[in-house]
């Protein structure tokens, strides 16, 4: 895809990304967490990290197989989103909260996979 593509493709992915992941860390983050913490998780983590796996990654590994962008934007977003979520909340950030953060964007590239 040209960049311009890319450009017009992140509006929509991110607005079906964060459609699925959103309610999937709404019901699934540590009850501890506030309802607005998590609404507002679904879109602040998605927003870090779908500009690099959409605009920035498909750009750098244009002369890799699709299976290897795969292999590395797929790891890149829930590891990035572990991440900011540790880094926000520091020891509010339970084991949970990490596995319901992965659980949500594999829920996103299935559905992604079979839409687009």
């Amino acid at each position: 895809m040209s960049p311009y593509e890319l450009w017009q493709f992140l509006p929509v992915g991110y607005l079906l990304t964060i459609a699925i992941e959103t309610p999937i860390l709404f019901f699934g983050l540590s009850p501890h967490h506030s309802k607005r913490r998590r609404i507002l998780a679904g879109l602040w983590l998605t927003a870090c990290t779908y500009p690099i796996v959409t605009l920035v990654l498909p750009l750098l590994l244009i002369d890799y197989s699709r299976a290897f962008y795969l292999l590395i934007a797929e790891t890149f977003a829930p590891v990035a989103e572990c991440l900011l979520f540790w880094l926000a909340f520091g020891k509010e950030a339970k084991w949970r909260d990490f596995a319901v953060i992965v659980a949500a964007n594999v829920a996103s590239f299935l559905v992604g996979e079979v839409v687009f």
